[in-house]
């Protein structure tokens, strides 16, 4: 039987937020340039400098989804996603020379090492909408949720 207590409800809710928060602080940062400074600054390495935050927000998300038994798989597959795709990215910069300044940003390897980033922003917003998944699950029953009436 799942359980749906104060604790997994806490557990998805704070989870949740932590895993949104490197994307929210993209956001948040972006249209503060782009307000202040009236040039659009995209910074697609906030979610990547943020991980320690994801990472805690994914492993409650793991535990709170382990608890209900609901989007294991989901946030599973998303988190194990978003850490393979950072370390990959993280390791070929090493390797290839971009991250100590050995070679020139703007050949191949830095369009992988590019490519690598966003899959994990983009594992970072899927993990997040497990979370939101999660969360809808945890506060109501299914069958309120397929039949709201």
């Amino acid at each position: 039987m799942p359980k749906q207590g104060w604790l997994t409800k806490t557990l998805a809710i704070a989870g949740t937020f932590l895993a949104w928060l490197p994307i929210l602080t993209l956001v948040i940062i972006t249209g503060a340039m782009l307000i202040r400074r009236g040039e659009f600054h995209f910074d697609y390495l906030i979610p990547a400098e943020l991980f320690p935050v994801f990472l805690g927000g994914g492993l409650l998300l793991l535990w709170a989804s382990t608890r209900a038994k609901r989007y294991r798989v989901w946030i599973g597959v998303g988190f194990g996603a978003a850490v393979f795709f950072l370390v990959a990215g993280q390791g070929i910069a090493v390797v290839a020379g971009l991250a100590s300044g050995a070679i020139r940003p703007g050949g191949w390897q830095s369009s992988v090492v590019l490519g690598l980033i966003l899959l994990y922003d983009l594992a970072v917003i899927a993990v997040g909408v497990g979370g939101i998944l999660l969360i809808r699950i945890v506060y109501w029953s299914e069958s309120s949720i397929k039949n709201p009436a």
